[in-house]
């Protein structure tokens, strides 16, 4: 088990946000302390959602809060999606790039809480996109990913750039904050 007290979020080309995230079989302090602290480094990261890997944890756990209360969840799953919504997105992973993602307008997610309690979230809008976006994390999948081709060109050199200057390093918190949507 990882130290809570030494988690740091992890930068595009740490091999840890590629990985497909682990089910959380039996719920234990450590996961409980580790959804808290998430939750503190996501608030200090004017972020509004994290999930695990994105603090070098595989585990299948993520928290949001878009300004209507914390959600910490554990194994979460989108069981239903409706509509359709593109908005631009930042990832604290992967600051300084904003990418315009299509997502669900609507979602249901089942999850269970920190105390092992299964419940729904039904979500739209932001709080929809925010939950897809940290389901995406735990399957190793990035914004960047969602990047036309042409997109892509364009950011390889400042994609190659982050990877250089951030790999074992803390961001400033002024790159942090570029988008509309920190996630």
């Amino acid at each position: 088990m990882k130290e809570i007290s030494s988690l740091r979020i992890r930068i595009l080309g740490d091999d840890v946000l590629r990985r497909k995230s682990c089910a959380v079989r039996h719920i234990t302090g450590f996961h409980r302390e580790l959804l808290s602290k998430m939750a503190q480094m996501m608030y200090e990261s004017s972020g509004i959602g994290l999930a695990a890997p994105q603090v070098g944890v595989n585990e299948n756990m993520i928290v949001a809060d878009i300004g209507s209360g914390l959600y910490k969840l554990i194994n979460p799953r989108i069981i239903k999606r409706e509509g359709s919504l593109a908005l631009e997105e930042g990832c604290l992973s992967v600051p300084g790039v904003c990418i315009k993602v299509k997502r669900a307008k609507k979602v249901k997610v089942v999850a269970l809480d920190e105390n092992g309690k299964r419940i729904e979230v039904e979500a739209e809008n932001v709080l929809a996109c925010v939950l897809q976006h940290e389901i995406d994390h735990l399957k190793g999948k990035l914004i960047v990913d969602y990047a036309s081709f042409l997109e892509k060109v364009k950011m390889k050199r400042a994609l190659a750039e982050l990877r250089k200057r951030f790999k074992d390093e803390e961001l400033p918190e002024s790159e942090t904050k570029s988008c509309k949507l920190q996630l």
